[in-house]
This record gives structure tokens, C-alpha cells and sequence, in this order.
């Protein structure tokens, strides 16, 4: 990282302080070479040595860091010895002063300083009710000064607490949860931010209204929800006024994007995310008192804006992704300092993730497709940059395989953007390949960024492919319409048009591919050994769907009617003579004659245990039944380095059998390469209690 570090610390030397995102641009040139790419990667590099597993797996140090407001502290969660943790340091002289240990089962889903001396931090954990696996979410206050950590609603009537709003001092929050009533919609209470404080009710319930939106003055201006297929508004100009339904938002429209970025306290107009006639989402100026879109104020030609930055009311910067994430400045001064981040940093994407108020000091995240990336503190007044941590603090990013963009045409004709990792140090000739669909699957996407089990799969020898099917998000309404009703199907069809295309440009050996995903994905890739076992050699899943009516039905229990209903519409599409169970796994699993490795959480609550334990009872008379991995305590997502291993080890030692690529020996035998975990000697943790999950 030594190429980074003194380019930085030159570019920072040089630019104005101020900004709060940079991102490089890449020339649409480079995009336009795909094939160019695909097929002038060459052996010249020498080939690394396998990784282990752990090194892919291993958390950073710490994650998710920010400043105190006045610049003096700094926060960041980590996991030591099993554990999550949220620490606060003294920045100068790098002392711990608060360190607050969790119960297990507890997660940080978001946290902010709202003053020099507190910080607001939304906790959630996973209940069982009934059988089923319900999240649960509480808002709790951290005061570093002081010891403990405690819930800000002391008896909370609800399942979920979300704060909407924070008063600019600090002083007070609003909260959005279960109120009195009949129905389950939230009301908005005021809490002073002391622990167990009384709150005020600002804002009753209102039937249909799950969503409530607060001006820059704390005022409740806006609700939104669904009824009837329809996106309800509900608008008033003064915090005394009553709600006025201003909008049904495109009649029968089930998909219907609308996002309120801001409202300004003494005016009726605001910036939101809202989609053209063609389903384009742009930045638009609204006028709720006049109900109408009053211009666009930035739109791109190509690709849906993700999101605006506003600050005192004033548009600073617009975000939307390529093949990487993009910005768009509206602001002289930090778009020439992006600029000259960009000159210095080529081929790196610069982000400031948290600063002072002051501008002094912030915190520089610096990565690439092909690199993990490191967190450093930059002092303005004091040009340095220190290190704080390294995202894969064990992984030599020189080892490490880039990946480029390319698009393909589907057999429909449709074009389908991917992203294609070639392994380095080997030939792009007759690689086995890994097909790597997302989940989701609708609004999801890949895109070109670092991915640990991309580069682990490279590292082991193969190519990788990963396809943005028809129904990802990001390409416009009418690529994601394409892909409702398509489940198992055209979206299917994309994933064996991508392993054509990588076999026709002499990339892939067609009898040596795979494909491996998670949730969605985990569903494509059993579905693809199940419907076209003579295209495929194997197939991995995570958390994949094995029987989508039973799926479908879980989904239900925690949408509204109308939800539900719209939900399973994209899956089932309007074809009524498609029947989910023609492309659910499990009903063709007896015929499985493909290895398949078949790995699950027990406490996943989106993909519940139950569809792994159905898909190992259909195929137990199958000709070749799955490999099996239950991982005891974890959900859908990796929450802890150890599972993520378990799983990666899993997955190494199917391949290596399944599929070998390279990592065999000459005798035709694998080992997997280990480490011993490392202690650090100098570090004596201090016992806390638990804060004991809700």
C-alpha cells in the first residue's frame, strides 16, 4: 500500500478540505474493450500461491468508523474473542475510553454521534415467535464519559424503533414505533436523549401510513404507504396542519419508485428519487402544496440515480453506478478536489466516510476491485495520514485477480452486463469456470468492487463470471419488468447464455463449469444442475430457495396483504400456466445427478432452515445426494468470521474434488492451506456486561 499512502498524502497536501465523498471516474473507453480484455489476459504474471481460506474470511480490525463531531474521538465496531464490540478512543493520544461488549445475537444495524459527548446506536436481534424468526430493533445511547450503555424507550410496545429525526444539539430524537391503536402503524414520539426518558407523542398513527418523513426543523411533514396497489402521500406545510392525501402515485403501477430526500422547514418544496415516463429514477425538485414535479434537477441519460447529497438545502453532489459507483458534482469546490484525487489516485475509488465539523480531520477509505482496501485518518492541520486498518488485514492485494466489465447478448437478444475475473497467472484458455449469480433477484446487481469470494475462487484457478440477469437493479424499468415472472426461467436462461459466451470466446472449458451462489443465487445454482445437469459439473448453494410456494408463504407473514400480494406477482409473473413448482428444486431433487454442496444457517430469517431440510429429504433417494453444511447459530448473511470460513473451506474442498482447477498436487491431492490464529500478547480485554439482546 505504499503507492497509496504517498500519493495521498501528496494529493491532500495539495487539494482543498471539504468533501465528503470522492469516487475516480473511468473512461467509457475502457468499457467499450471487452472483448479486448477477456482475451488478452495472459500467463505473463507469475501465479500466486493459495490464500487460505481464513485470510478471505478475517475481519478487519475494525469497521464502520466515525469522528466525533469536534474531531477529538473516534468510534468503530469490531469483534474480538467472539464478541462485537463498539469502541471510542481518544484520537491525540489513542487511549480507550469506552468499550462496550454485546450480548451474542446482538447487531449494530446503525449508529451516529449526535453531539461531542453521545452517540445513538440502533440495536437488533433475531426472536422466535411462534416458530418463526422475527428481527427485532431498539434505539440505545452511548455516552462515552460515562459507563453502560441503555435503552432510550424504557417499555417499548413494538417490534421495531427508528429514529427520524435529531435535533442539530443533540437534545432530543424523533422515534418512530408502535403507538395506541388499532392497527400496527407507527407513531412518532419525541425523546429527550437521556436514558428511559419519558417521550411526547408528536404524531398519532395513521391507518396505511408506514413511513414518516420530519423537515430539517424536526416538524412531521409527510407520510407515505401503501393501499391498493397505489403509493399513498400524505403531505401538510406546518407541523399544526392536518394531512392532506396528495398522491397516488401511478395507478396499478406495483413497482413504483419514490424516495423523499428532504423537505425544508418553511417551504413546500424538496428533493426526491422519482422515476421518469421511461422508469429512468432521477433527481426531481417537488412541490407538495401543488402536488407536481416542479423540473428535474439532474437526471442521467443511462443509469438510475441512487442518491443526492444536500446540505443546507443546497444539492452538493448526485450518486448512480456503472459498472462502479459514480458521482456527479454540483459543488466547484469538491469537484476540483475530486478531480485531483482522481489524477492521483488512477485505477482507486477515495472516499471520505466521516469528518469534523470543522473539515480537520477525517477519515480516507481507499480500495479498488482488486484491492480490500485501508481506512486512514487525515489531519489538515497536521498533514499526516495514519493507517487505522486494513479491510483483509492478511491478503497481499498483489495477489490479487482484476476484474473487468463485459456485456453479452441473451438468446432473446438482450443485453446482459457482467463482470468477468480472470485467474492471474494462468492462460485465459480452457479455464474451468464458476458462474456467480447475485441474489435477490429483482434490484439487485453487481458491479466492479472488491468481493472475497470472487478473488477466493480466482486465487484457487478459475475464471469467474458474474451476470447482471434481467431483473437487476440499476439498468431501468423496463430490464427489471423483463425479469418478473422469469424466476427459474429467463433469468435461468441468462446464467447458461453467460457460460456460452465464455466458452465461445475459448475463455471456459464447457465441461468444467459450476455455479455457486447465495440466496437467490443459492436457488440458481441448484435449479441449474437440476435443469440442464448436461451443462453443468456442479453446483454450490447458500441459503437458496428450494421450494417457492412454501417460500412464498413465509414472505407473506411479514408483509402487508397488499405486499404480499405484489411480491409474489413478480415471482409468479402473469403466465397462468406457470406453476412455481415446475422450478422449485426440491419437486426434481430425487433426479439430482450432479454433486451438490448445499450449506445453511439455522437461524437464517429470510431463507428459513426449513427449505435446506426439505431439499436434503427429496434428494435422499437421488443418485448423487448433496454434501451437507448446517452452520449452528448463523443467519442469512455471514455474521461471523468463522462461519464465512467454514463456508469458504466447505466450498474449496468440493472443487478441489468436484471441479479442479489448478490447486491439486501432482500425486492429485488437496490440501488446503491453514494458519494458526494470532494473539495479540498486549492486549488484556476488560470484562463489561452484556447489553442483553431485546
Amino acid at each position: 500500500m505504499n503507492f497509496v499512502v504517498q500519493a495521498l498524502s501528496k494529493v491532500f497536501c495539495l487539494v482543498a478540505i471539504g468533501i465528503v465523498l470522492f469516487i475516480p471516474s473511468h473512461s467509457d473507453d475502457a468499457l467499450a474493450q471487452d472483448d479486448m480484455v477477456a482475451v488478452s489476459h495472459s500467463a505473463a504474471e507469475a501465479k500466486p500461491d493459495l490464500i487460505p481460506t481464513a485470510y478471505f474470511a478475517t475481519r478487519g480490525s475494525l469497521w464502520n468508523a466515525k469522528l466525533s463531531p469536534d474531531g477529538s474521538h473516534i468510534s468503530y465496531v469490531r469483534r474480538f474473542n467472539g464478541k462485537l464490540e463498539m469502541i471510542v478512543n481518544h484520537i491525540d493520544d489513542k487511549k480507550m475510553i469506552r468499550r462496550v461488549r454485546f450480548a451474542d445475537g446482538t447487531a449494530i444495524s446503525s449508529y451516529e454521534w449526535v453531539n461531542d459527548d453521545k452517540l445513538v446506536l440502533r440495536l437488533s436481534s433475531v426472536l422466535t415467535i411462534g416458530g418463526w424468526y422475527v428481527r427485532r430493533s431498539r434505539i440505545a445511547l452511548l455516552e462515552p464519559s460515562k459507563s453502560g450503555i441503555k435503552y432510550l424507550i424504557k417499555d417499548p410496545n413494538g417490534l421495531s424503533e427508528e429514529i427520524i429525526h435529531t435535533a442539530s444539539d443533540g437534545s432530543y430524537a424523533l422515534v418512530a414505533h408502535k403507538g395506541d391503536g388499532r392497527y400496527y402503524f407507527p407513531a412518532v414520539y419525541r425523546y429527550p436523549l437521556e436514558p428511559g426518558a419519558e417521550g411526547q407523542l408528536v404524531q398519532k398513527p395513521k391507518k396505511n401510513v408506514w413511513s414518516w418523513v420530519a423537515d430539517d426543523s424536526g416538524a412531521i411533514r409527510l407520510g407515505l404507504g401503501w393501499q391498493r396497489k397505489k403509493l399513498h402521500i400524505w403531505y401538510r406545510t406546518k407541523a399544526e396542519d392536518e394531512l392532506e392525501r396528495i398522491a397516488k402515485i401511478k395507478p396499478g403501477d406495483d413497482d413504483t419508485f419514490f424516495d423523499v430526500l428532504q423537505i425544508v422547514s418553511g417551504s413546500d418544496r424538496g428533493y426526491v428519487l422519482d422515476e421518469n415516463a421511461e422508469g429512468r429514477v432521477g433527481v426531481r425538485l417537488y412541490d407538495y402544496a401543488k402536488r407536481e414535479v416542479v423540473e428535474t434537477f439532474y437526471e442521467n441519460p443511462d443509469w438510475d440515480v441512487d442518491d443526492l447529497w444536500v446540505e443546507d438545502g443546497k444539492p452538493i453532489a448526485a450518486f448512480y453506478t456503472d459498472d462502479r459507483e459514480q458521482v456527479v458534482w454540483f459543488d466547484d469546490t469538491n469537484k476540483q478536489t475530486y478531480q485531483a484525487l482522481q489524477k492521483a489516485l488512477p485505477g482507486m475509488q477515495v472516499s471520505v466516510t466521516s469528518r469534523a465539523k470543522s473539515g480537520g480531520r477525517m477519515l480516507a477509505w481507499v480500495n479498488s476491485e482488486a484491492d480490500p482496501g485501508v481506512l486512514y485518518l487525515f489531519d489538515s492541520e497536521k498533514r499526516t495520514l495514519d493507517e487505522l486498518a486494513q479491510f483483509r488485514p492478511k491478503i497481499d492485494f498483489r495477489q490479487l485477480a482484476t476484474p473487468s466489465a463485459f456485456t453479452y447478448q441473451a438468446r432473446d437478444g438482450t443485453d446482459i452486463r457482467a463482470y468477468l475475473t480472470l485467474p492471474k497467472g494462468r492462460e485465459a484458455n480452457n479455464l474451468p469456470l464458476i458462474i456467480l449469480p447475485h441474489g435477490g433477484p429483482f434490484g439487485i446487481r453487481d458491479q466492479l468492487r472488491y468481493d472475497d469470494e470472487v478473488q477466493f475462487l480466482a486465487n484457487r484457478g478459475y475464471a469467474v463470471i458474474q451476470p447482471n440477469f434481467r431483473g437487476s437493479g440499476g439498468y431501468g424499468d423496463d430490464f427489471y419488468e423483463l425479469g418478473v415472472g422469469q424466476v427459474g426461467r429467463g433469468m435461468q436462461d441468462d446464467l447458461d447464455d453467460a457460460m456460452d459466451w465464455a466458452v465461445a470466446k475459448g475463455i471456459a472449458d464447457k465441461s468444467r463449469v459450476c455455479v455457486v451462489g447465495g440466496s437467490y443465487g443459492g436457488y440458481a445454482a441448484l435449479w441449474a444442475v437440476l435443469r440442464n445437469p448436461e451443462r453443468y459439473r456442479c453446483a454450490a448453494s447458500w441459503a437458496g430457495v428450494t421450494d417457492w410456494d412454501r417460500m412464498l408463504r413465509y414472505d407473506r407473514r411479514y408483509l402487508t396483504n397488499k405486499a404480499g400480494r405484489r411480491w409474489q406477482n413478480k415471482i409468479e409473473g402473469d403466465d397462468k400456466d406457470f406453476d412455481l413448482k415446475d422450478v422449485s428444486p426440491y419437486k426434481l431433487a430425487r433426479n439430482l445427478s450432479r454433486p451438490v454442496l448445499l450449506a445453511h444457517g439455522t437461524d437464517d430469517s429470510n431463507v428459513p432452515i426449513k427449505q435446506f431440510d426439505q431439499m436434503v429429504k427429496a434428494a435422499a433417494k437421488a443418485p448423487v445426494k448433496p454434501e451437507t453444511l448446517r452452520i449452528v447459530g448463523e443467519g442469512h448473511s455471514f455474521s461471523r468470521a468463522d462461519s464465512e470460513q467454514q463456508w469458504y473451506d466447505a466450498l474449496d474442498g468440493f472443487l478441489a474434488k468436484h471441479n479442479p482447477a489448478d490447486q491439486l498436487a501432482a500425486d492429485g491431492s488437496f490440501v488446503a492451506p491453514k494458519v494458526e490464529e494470532e494473539q495479540d500478547p498486549n492486549f488484556k480485554p476488560v470484562e463489561l456486561p452484556d447489553v442483553s439482546a431485546p
